[in-house]
C-alpha cells in the first residue's frame, strides 16, 4: 500500500489505534525526514498531510480515546499548507521543515487568528500581537503552525493541589498509553499530541519540570534547552530565570531538527548573551561510540529507591552506554543544595508577578485579565467555570510578592539559581563530565482531582536543570507496566550539541519507544 493510500484509508475509516506494522505506516508516525522523502517524491502533499491529521485529531483527540490534547486548531493551516505546496513545485524549499505541521503550548504567542490563554478563561479570547521571537523562526523555516495544544492552567502555576494537564479552556489532557493515568504537566497537550501521533512535532515550555517530565511520561523525546538558547519573548511567562520553550519529538533526530530550527539569537533577550551561534543539532549525529565521554550517575533524584522497576531500566541505561564505550562515573557525589527547592519556589512567587503583569501590559490584555490581581478576581467571579476542582493559592501568594529589589527575592535567587549553578559546575569539573545521567520520571499517576498530582514517591531528576538554567534533554528508556519511563541527561551550558548526540547513540542502541494503545486502565 502507498502512503497516499494509506492517507485516504485512515481519513475514511477514523484509524484510531496507532499502525504497528512498520512496512505499512500511516503518515502520523513518519518521522520528519520520512515525510519529507514522501511530499518531495509526490506521494502526499503538505496540504494532504494537514487534512490527514486534522481527521485523526477529530477521531482521537475529541472523539475517540477523546485525549483532549489540542486546544485549538489554526484556521489558516490548510491555507498555509497550499501556499508552501506552491512554492515546492516552484523548486522553492525552504529545509527541513518545509510543510512540517507543528503544534505549540498555548502559552506561546501566535501574531494570528489563534488565541494565546495559558488555558485560562480569564484570557480566553486573547490574540497575542506578533508571533514570539522563535514562533516566528519557525516560520520562516517553513513550519506550519497547525494549532494550541493544551497544557496545566498558567504552567501549573495557580494551585498547590492542581491536577497536570487540566485547563479550564481545555479540560484534562489523558495519557494515551493509558487514558486514566495523568500527562504530567505543564507541557501535556504538546507531549501528548506527539505520542498519539496527531503530529510529528511539538513545543512544550519548562521552568521546572514541564518539558522533562511530560517527554518521558508520553514516550517522546524533550529537550529542555539553556535559557537563553531559545528566546523567552512571546512566551507567557512565570519565571524569567527558569523559563525556557523547548522542542518535543517522537526521536531525538526530529527534536534536533526543530531545535535547530527555533535556536536563533534575539538580541533584545539578555539571556542570550552567551548564544553560541545558530547550529544544526542533527550534525555530528552519525558518530557510533561514546569513547572518550565521561558521563556521571546521579543516584539521590528526588525519590531514589522508591521505585524498583524503574531503577532497573535505569542500571540496563548505564550497562547500555558502557556498552557504547562512555567511560562511567557511578555514583557523583552530588545533592541538590540544601535551601534550593523552597528558594525555587519564592523565586517563582516573585517573578510570576513581576513577570506576567509585565507581559500582559505589552500584549495589550483587556481589562479585567491586564493585571495578575484582575485575573485572582476573575476567577473568583467565575469560581464555577474557572475553579471547579481546585483553587488559586499560588496565585494570591504570587500577588502579594514585591518587587526583585527585595532583599527576600535576591536572597532566594542566591540560594536556587546560584546555588545550583555552583554546585553543577564543581561536580561536572570535579569529575571532568560531559554529562550526568538520571531517570526522567516514575510511571504516571492516576489523574485525581481530588488529591490532585500528590505522590510522594513520584521520580524526578529535572530540578537542577531547570534551577540552574542549564540544558536536558529526555528520551524514551522502557516500561514499566505499558508506562513508559525516560532518561535524562543534563550538562553544562550550551552543551546541548553534546547531549543530543549522547542520547541518539543511546536511544539507536535501545530503541524504547512504543506507540501507544489508548488503554482504559490498567485493570481492564
Amino acid at each position: 500500500m502507498t502512503i497516499r493510500l494509506v492517507v485516504i484509508a485512515t481519513i475514511l475509516t477514523g484509524i484510531i489505534a496507532c499502525a504497528q506494522d512498520e512496512a505499512d505506516p500511516i503518515p502520523a508516525y513518519l518521522s520528519v525526514g520520512q515525510l519529507q522523502e514522501a511530499m518531495t517524491g509526490g506521494e502526499f502533499s503538505s496540504a494532504e498531510l494537514v487534512s490527514h491529521l486534522l481527521a485523526r485529531i477529530e477521531e482521537i483527540d475529541r472523539r475517540g480515546p477523546g485525549l483532549h490534547s489540542i486546544i485549538e486548531i489554526n484556521p489558516d493551516a490548510l491555507a498555509i499548507a497550499t501556499a508552501l505546496d506552491d512554492e515546492r513545485r516552484a523548486g522553492r524549499v525552504r529545509g527541513p521543515l518545509h510543510g512540517i505541521p507543528i503544534v505549540l503550548k498555548a502559552n506561546i504567542d501566535t501574531g494570528d487568528r489563534m488565541a494565546t490563554t495559558a488555558g485560562s478563561l480569564a484570557l480566553a479570547g486573547h490574540r497575542a500581537p506578533d508571533d514570539a521571537f522563535h514562533v516566528a523562526a519557525l516560520r520562516e523555516a517553513g513550519a506550519i503552525i497547525l494549532g494550541k495544544t493544551n497544557l496545566s492552567e498558567w504552567a501549573n502555576f495557580r494551585s498547590s493541589a492542581s491536577s497536570s494537564g487540566w485547563s479550564g479552556i481545555g479540560g484534562q489532557t489523558k495519557n494515551p498509553y493509558v487514558l486514566n493515568r495523568n500527562p504530567c504537566g505543564s507541557s501535556s497537550g504538546s507531549a501528548v499530541a506527539v505520542a498519539a501521533g496527531l503530529v510529528p512535532l511539538a513545543i512544550g515550555t519548562e521552568t521546572d519540570g514541564s518539558v522533562i517530565c511530560p517527554s518521558g511520561i508520553n514516550g517522546v523525546v524533550g529537550i529542555k534547552p539553556t535559557v537563553g538558547l531559545v528566546s523567552r519573548d512571546g512566551i507567557i511567562p512565570i519565571s524569567h530565570t527558569q523559563d525556557t520553550a523547548g522542542p518535543m519529538a517522537r526521536s531525538v533526530w526530529d527534536a534536533a531538527l526543530l531545535l535547530s530550527a527555533m535556536a536563533k539569537k534575539d538580541a533584545t533577550d539578555p539571556a542570550s548573551a552567551g548564544y553560541p551561534g545558530d547550529k544544526d543539532y542533527t550534525a555530528g549525529l552519525s558518530a557510533a561510540a561514546l569513547d572518550s565521554v565521561r558521563i556521571g550517575v546521579w543516584r539521590k533524584y528526588r525519590a531514589a529507591g522508591k521505585r524498583p522497576r524503574v531503577e532497573a531500566i535505569f542500571e540496563q541505561t548505564i550497562a547500555r552506554l558502557k556498552e557504547l564505550g562512555a567511560t562511567i562515573v557511578d555514583p557523583i557525589d552530588f545533592a541538590v543544595p540544601d535551601l534550593a527547592n523552597d528558594a525555587e519556589y519564592e523565586v517563582f512567587l516573585y517573578e510570576f508577578k513581576t513577570n506576567l503583569n509585565q507581559y500582559l501590559a505589552g500584549a495589550g490584555v483587556e481589562p479585567p485579565a491586564d493585571t495578575l490581581a484582575g485575573i485572582i478576581a476573575f476567577n473568583r467571579d467565575h469560581a464555577d467555570e474557572s475553579m471547579p476542582w481546585f483553587g488559586q493559592d499560588i496565585l494570591e501568594q504570587a500577588e502579594g510578592k514585591g518587587t526583585l529589589d527585595e532583599p527576600e527575592y535576591l536572597r532566594a535567587l542566591e540560594n536556587s539559581n546560584t546555588a545550583m549553578r555552583r554546585a553543577l559546575d564543581e561536580v561536572l569539573s570535579r569529575h571532568a563530565l560531559d554529562a550526568i545521567v538520571a531517570p526522567s520520571n516514575s510511571p504516571a499517576w492516576q489523574t485525581n482531582f481530588l488529591n490532585g498530582d500528590h505522590d510522594r514517591h513520584f521520580l524526578s531528576s529535572s530540578g537542577p536543570a531547570a534551577i540552574a538554567g542549564y540544558p536536558a534533554i529526555s528520551l524514551p528508556a522502557g516500561e514499566v507496566l505499558g508506562l513508559p519511563v525516560g532518561i535524562t541527561f543534563l550538562g553544562a551550558p550550551f552543551t546541548e550539541e553534546k547531549l543530543i548526540r549522547y542520547a541518539f547513540l543511546l536511544e539507536q542502541a535501545i530503541k524504547a519507544r512504543k506507540n501507544p494503545q489508548f488503554i482504559r486502565s490498567l485493570e481492564e
